[in-house]
């Protein structure tokens, strides 16, 4: 079956990226150099073609009672037209069917984000639901739009420099907040611990937007480095660190999950059952050698699994998020088995990096 292209398709050939299957998807790995399209992230700036990922917008007066019992966290902090809201979808048993942002655009609209390889699902999900609970909300899902992630320390000023008009609106913005600004949809959100802007607008006008952040110093980056600058930030990855067999109090992510809101919403009486069996922590390997998904690790309180691991570009070592019994502790000295040997590693907690900077306990 023939994948998917985005609309910056061209724009990576040009760039003599080295495309890879991502969700179905022909996307751009790296551009020659992995490690450094990490550090221009860290120390400048970089832009990522997002656009695989799904937005999916929802209008009509019950679109917000219905969002509250769609997601698990509390869509009533959604206050300021613009404010973003993370959460997680879940389904009847409390398993994450998804991470994603969702979006207040004002009045009746709102705009939901969803991850590339569980678009289909979702969409079908929400429908399903729609269709179920508040049939008067409209659903639309954006395939006419792209999306790029400009991301690091000079991103925001170098997206000003392309496109001045948007600067006088978005400067003022705080994290997790969004602006429609002469046809473009600037959040300032992201994936990579760095600022930045997470930028939607029409698929047509993507190319153009692209060139001239090339053009202005940003460096194109592919998926490789997105996933190490994520998980030195500490962020999860679908389909690793959480899926539908685990709750969010299993994945690190309890703080998404609003128990203490007066409102139900799907999963939440799954939950109130369900008594949490791991915790997500960090690791640092002490030994030689990478750490990688699904490798299994000992501690004196059981047995665990990583999540996610890699070379940490920014910290010179091995990280990984890992799934581990609940009496685990950051300080904890644990073995993770690589390649038949057991190799010394320490429980940490996690983000691992942030703004550029380690986080790492001396």
């Amino acid at each position: 079956m023939p994948l998917n292209r985005t609309a910056l398709f061209d724009e990576h050939r040009r760039a003599n990226a080295r495309l890879t299957d991502f969700g179905g998807w022909e996307m751009p790995l790296h551009y020659g150099s992995q490690i450094e399209e990490h550090h221009r992230v860290r120390r400048a700036a970089g832009v990522f073609d997002v656009s695989h990922m799904l937005g999916i917008d929802l209008r009509g007066a019950p679109a917000r009672a219905f969002l509250g019992y769609l997601l698990a966290n509390d869509v009533a902090r959604l206050t300021l037209p613009g404010k973003a809201l993370y959460s997680c979808l879940l389904n009847d048993d409390g398993g994450v069917l998804d991470d994603l942002i969702v979006y207040w655009l004002g009045g009746d609209r709102f705009r939901a984000v969803v991850n590339a390889g569980t678009a289909a699902k979702d969409s079908a999900w929400i429908e399903r639901q729609r269709d179920r609970l508040a049939p008067g909300v409209g659903l639309q899902a954006r395939r006419d739009l792209a999306m790029l992630a400009v991301q690091g320390p000079q991103a925001r000023a170098r997206v000003w420099q392309v496109r001045p008009a948007t600067r006088a609106a978005t400067e003022p913005l705080a994290a997790f907040e969004a602006r429609e600004v002469d046809g473009l949809f600037l959040a300032r959100t992201g994936y990579t611990g760095e600022d930045g802007y997470e930028i939607m607008l029409p698929a047509a006008d993507a190319p153009a937007l692209w060139r001239d952040l090339l053009e202005a110093g940003v460096a194109p980056c592919g998926l490789g480095a997105r996933d190490t600058l994520r998980l030195e930030a500490g962020m999860n990855l679908y389909g690793q660190d959480m899926d539908e067999s685990t709750t969010p109090f299993e994945s690190g992510l309890g703080w998404t999950v609003a128990l203490a809101a007066e409102h139900e919403f799907i999963g939440r009486s799954a939950l109130a059952q369900r008594t949490p069996r791991f915790q997500l922590l960090g690791l640092v390997l002490r030994d030689r050698g990478v750490l990688r998904s699904h490798q299994h690790v000992r501690c004196v309180h059981g047995v665990g699994e990583v999540t996610s691991g890699t070379y940490s570009p920014t910290l010179g070592q091995s990280i990984a998020l890992a799934r581990l019994p609940l009496a685990c502790a950051p300080g904890d000295l644990v073995e993770v088995e690589i390649r038949e040997r057991w190799l010394a590693a320490q429980a940490v907690r996690y983000p691992f990096v942030r703004r550029g900077k380690s986080l790492l306990p001396d």
